[in-house]
């Protein structure tokens, strides 16, 4: 029997009757999953459909086709324990631990089941290790700066470090518990402040959601300006990025160039909707706030004109030979290990894996109108800065032409109640990479859980590895050029 048999195949943002994912024996579960990863499917989400306390529960896997455009999903019969899928497939490692946190549910074999959220402070186990001259530095929680709380432990000998293991869940919020019970008048702003920089991508992720358990179908109109907000949010993160790394390498007239560019897009972004970072302008059904055309100008002659700034100031930047000698061969990472720990987003396209939703399972308006993915293989920093620079370019030159062709036509329209029973997953690529929703509703048409995968989610291991075998003194440019979210991670 094929693996693909065991799955219900779905699209992105589609909703199919929850009859209809193939419920199996745990070790059909487990065995199916390796064959689909073998056969080159990618894990989105595993997760536990029950909570700790809770009656036994099954585990439901979402995998991604990205060469296809399918989404494939799989349930288990209720289980308490089953054997670990980590040490055949890594990408697991992190689902496997949350789901013995959140449920109770143990992957016998796991080889580090510690909790990835929910641990006392005074109850971390570390790893440890031994050895003449061997030390351990630990930084963290609190940090210098206006910074989010996250603990980083390093085992090292001399400068060189070993390994790194990091510790978060000092932002959770119980986000999945609060959209559990909705769609309610505070979930959509539950959703944006998942992860603050990312509103639009994660507001977008949950409209979508919304939108194929209700039926709605969005007008052209609303499909463009939410691309168009997409790409605004891109532009804002990818700028401010090449400028906090020009501040890690003490370069600050590209420091500055850089920051003041942001400042023009989250503008635009306030132009928008009223707010620097999107929040409020999505809602299911389409936007609460259309552009006219003065302000459809307005915007694409900043685009415009960023587009000749941003040139000038990469130009100098990637053109100091200073600048490439700090970002080439620090912090790199293999492309079979970004393949194996499942990385997503700019990380991944820079490590040489050319994998980016926006053509892999389009949404919206890039059903119609695709960015090529922009792919480099050193997997250095300097590779996921040139990544920023070039999909920053791209995606200027795609609001260009977008916000001076906008389709005609309302830019919001109606969205039903969520039908009965369903489940519906929804991929958006937001600027850090793959947002993941994933959602099902009970008989009284409310979520009965709600599953968020923030791309942090899949790429803190990543940042991790970048740091075997380099110099202490290279985490904080390392740890920029990922610019991963901890409250993304920390739900």
């Amino acid at each position: 029997m094929s693996p693909a048999s065991r799955f219900a195949s779905v699209g992105n943002g589609e909703a199919v009757d929850y009859s209809r994912v193939p419920v199996v024996p745990i070790e059909d579960f487990r065995s199916a999953i390796l064959r689909m990863a073998a056969a080159g499917r990618r894990l989105c989400a595993l997760l536990s459909t029950g909570v700790a306390g809770g009656p036994p529960a099954g585990l439901l896997a979402v995998l991604a086709d990205d060469a296809g455009g399918r989404l494939y999903l799989a349930a288990s019969e209720p289980v308490t324990s089953y054997k670990a899928l980590t040490p055949e497939l890594p990408q697991a490692h992190l689902f496997e631990r949350e789901i013995f946190e959140s449920s109770g549910i143990t992957p016998e074999g796991h080889p580090w089941p510690k909790p990835v959220r929910l641990v006392p402070a005074d109850k971390v186990t570390f790893f440890q290790e031994t050895g003449e001259e061997i030390h351990e530095v630990a930084v963290g929680p609190i940090h210098a700066g206006i910074i989010e709380p996250g603990h980083f432990r390093f085992q090292c000998h001399g400068e060189t470090v070993h390994h790194l293991e990091i510790q978060l869940g000092y932002q959770h919020r119980g986000v999945e518990r609060l959209l559990r019970g909705g769609p309610d008048s505070r979930s959509l702003s539950i959703a944006e402040t998942i992860c603050g920089d990312t509103a639009i991508a994660h507001g977008w992720a949950y409209c979508a959601i919304n939108e194929a358990l209700g039926g709605a179908s969005l007008s052209l109109r609303a499909e463009a300006l939410r691309a168009v907000a997409l790409e605004l949010e891109r532009l804002a993160n990818h700028i401010g990025d090449l400028g906090a790394i020009s501040n890690d390498i003490g370069y600050l007239p590209a420091m500055s160039y850089f920051g003041r560019m942001r400042g023009d897009y989250l503008n635009l972004l306030m132009l928008a909707s009223g707010n620097r970072f999107g929040k409020g302008l999505l809602r299911p059904g389409g936007l609460a706030f259309d552009l006219s055309e003065e302000m459809c100008a307005s915007m694409a002659g900043t685009v415009r004109l960023g587009l000749k700034h941003l040139e000038q100031v990469a130009g100098m930047f990637f053109g100091e030979p200073s600048v490439i000698s700090r970002l080439e061969e620090t912090g790199v990472i293999s492309r079979k290990v970004c393949d194996d720990l499942g990385l997503v987003g700019v990380c991944a396209r820079a490590a040489g894996a050319d994998r980016d939703v926006r053509q892999d399972h389009p949404f919206g308006f890039y059903r119609f109108r695709h960015i090529p993915s922009t792919i480099l293989d050193t997997g250095d920093v300097f590779s996921r800065a040139m990544v920023r620079f070039l999909e920053a370019q791209r995606s200027m030159e795609f609001l260009s032409a977008l916000l001076g062709h906008l389709p005609a036509g309302s830019a919001s329209g109606p969205c039903g109640a969520p039908a009965a029973n369903h489940i519906a997953v929804a991929l958006i690529e937001g600027w850090r990479g793959e947002v993941c929703h994933v959602a099902k509703t009970g008989a009284g048409r409310k979520f009965e859980w709600y599953k968020v995968v923030d791309p942090s989610f899949h790429n803190w291991m990543g940042l991790a590895m970048t740091m075997r075998g380099g110099e202490i003194s290279d985490f904080p440019l390392c740890n920029k050029s990922f610019n991963l979210s901890y409250c993304g991670h920390d739900l």
